[in-house]
């Protein structure tokens, strides 16, 4: 079965990754921008990493019959730093016409400070002037439903904002109906330790029905797996779901949700 992977830095990976994820029928994926595992010092650093996704990376993956596209932000992590966040924020509506960029993000919350919420504000600001679709992080707590919250709050006092166009990423069972019942997209990340394993996401998607529902592999520089979502595929087909359903969470759904940003020029495979 081909399959999108919404989210997934291939920074992070190896060429022999690209490889297997061929084999195993991704045809598209999209990689938010993220933490490098490491504060970055400068814009300059930042411009060089927004010209790797949007330059490097696209051609890396088409080597493989993968298309790829891309989200721009300062990540959770560094948005701590309030003035270095400024000035990225300033510098990204020089990459926004770039052919794979779908929008802003992965923004959001990481230890749910003061600071985080004002560059996530601006960076809200920044996708509204520029009529961009928007990638919400949610953070890594033990009480992700506190960030979550302040995130699905800040994201509804905006009356601009277009909830068709907001993805909230790393769902959990306590998380997800909340993001559903507001309006927005909910995706949920498979990791082999943390967030949401094959099984606790297909409970969730035969809980929801699998509308406005996105599963994704996250495969970063951490214990992470970039296979996870054929893994998923496997678990709903030893369950019996029906393929239609399977082929609506792992491939229409992204396609629905990455069509409204201009730039998602995807073609699908030729099967003539």
């Amino acid at each position: 079965m081909d399959y999108i992977d919404p989210h997934i830095h291939m920074v992070s990976r190896t060429t022999d990754d690209y490889a297997t994820l061929a084999r195993m029928g991704c045809v598209a994926m999209s990689e938010p921008a993220f933490w490098a595992g490491y504060d970055r010092g400068s814009v300059d650093g930042f411009r060089d990493y927004f010209r790797q996704l949007t330059e490097t990376e696209p051609k890396r993956a088409a080597a493989y019959g993968i298309q790829h596209f891309t989200w721009l932000c300062i990540n959770a992590k560094e948005a701590e730093n309030v003035s270095l966040s400024r000035d990225v924020i300033a510098m990204i509506p020089e990459f926004l016409e770039a052919a794979n960029v779908l929008g802003i993000g992965e923004i959001g919350l990481n230890k749910n400070t003061r600071n985080e919420s004002i560059i996530f504000l601006e960076h809200l600001e920044l996708a509204i002037k520029h009529n961009q679709s928007i990638l919400i992080h949610t953070p890594h707590l033990e009480d992700k439903f506190q960030g979550t919250r302040m995130i699905l709050d800040m994201l509804s006092d905006d009356q601009r904002l277009d909830r068709t166009r907001v993805l909230v990423d790393h769902v959990e069972e306590h998380t997800i109906a909340e993001v559903l019942d507001r309006g927005f997209w909910a995706g949920m990340t498979l990791y082999p330790v943390t967030k949401c394993t094959p099984e606790r996401a297909a409970d969730m998607i035969e809980m929801t029905g699998g509308e406005r529902l996105l599963v994704n592999s996250a495969g970063d520089w951490g214990p992470s797996k970039p296979t996870a979502v054929p893994d998923l595929i496997f678990e709903l087909r030893r369950r019996g779901t029906r393929e239609s359903l399977i082929k609506k969470v792992v491939y229409d759904n992204p396609i629905e949700f990455f069509s409204q940003s201009s730039n998602f020029k995807f073609k699908p495979r030729d099967v003539s």
